[in-house]
């Protein structure tokens, strides 16, 4: 178990470091929106605490995707004008205020489901992202960039799993998908690469969370039914569908990247 929390996360974080110095921020960003982070964290919650407790964290990872939908956004606008240290405290208090607002609503799984898929649409359906064609490199990648990025990771896995039964399962569940891949990559790239390549990642991370909110609402309902292996493997196929499904768009992302980044 402790192997799992000091390893999974940060490996898996450090892959999708890699596909983006690869295949560009585009890339990073569709593939952080599986659920690289809540996945694990889920998994261990329900090792460690039980499927009804983590039936509960579930439903609080799903709450949490609007509110990292809200963080993209507010970074995003943010880092046209702002440099990262400024625009990552405001992307932060967006997650906040939208996750204090869903909290104290108390929406059903499904209600909270049906919002999210909305909200998503309207994202990358309307201009919900700025333009901004800086996409070169302002400065070459520290060697000390990836370490700090998988200490980070494996840090809030500990952190989470740990507190978890103090913190009770609606929070754990919400701190499972708190913004911390977001802001990690987010702001690396900011500072490496530019706010048009941050930009670019946070529109491929949104497009990707079709697959987190799916994972989260299909695990939560999963669970309860086929225990802890049979709801994880449930909820994980149907993730990865719904992220196969959403190739396209991330392909047409990709090629407004591409045409941005040549201007």
């Amino acid at each position: 178990m402790l192997a799992l929390k000091l390893f999974l996360v940060p490996v898996l974080l450090a892959l999708i470091t890699l596909a983006g110095r690869r295949w560009g921020p585009a890339i990073a960003g569709w593939l952080a929106g599986f659920p690289v982070l809540a996945g694990p964290i889920l998994l261990l919650i329900a090792l460690e605490q039980g499927a009804p407790f983590a039936v509960s964290a579930a439903g609080g990872s799903l709450l949490s995707v609007p509110a990292i939908l809200c963080f993209c956004l507010g970074y995003a606008w943010a880092a046209i004008r702002l440099p990262w240290w400024l625009s990552l405290p405001l992307g932060l208090a967006c997650y906040v205020a939208t996750a204090a607002a869903l909290m104290a609503a108390a929406l059903p799984n499904a209600a909270v489901f049906v919002l999210t898929l909305v909200a998503l649409a309207l994202a990358l359906v309307l201009p919900a992202f700025p333009r901004n064609g800086r996409f070169h490199p302002v400065r070459p990648a520290s060697p000390a960039e990836l370490p700090l990025r998988m200490l980070a990771a494996a840090l809030l896995v500990l952190m989470i799993t740990f507190f978890a039964s103090h913190l009770g399962p609606r929070l754990s569940g919400l701190l499972s998908t708190v913004p911390l891949l977001s802001s990690l990559l987010a702001v690396f790239t900011h500072a490496l690469s530019g706010p048009g390549a941050a930009i670019g990642l946070l529109r491929g991370m949104v497009i990707g969370f079709y697959a987190l909110s799916t994972f989260a609402f299909a695990l939560a309902f999963t669970l309860p039914i086929w225990g802890t292996a049979g709801g994880f493997l449930a909820a994980l196929a149907c993730a990865m569908l719904v992220h196969l499904a959403t190739l396209l768009p991330r392909s047409a992302a990709l090629k407004e990247e591409q045409s941005l980044g040549a201007e």
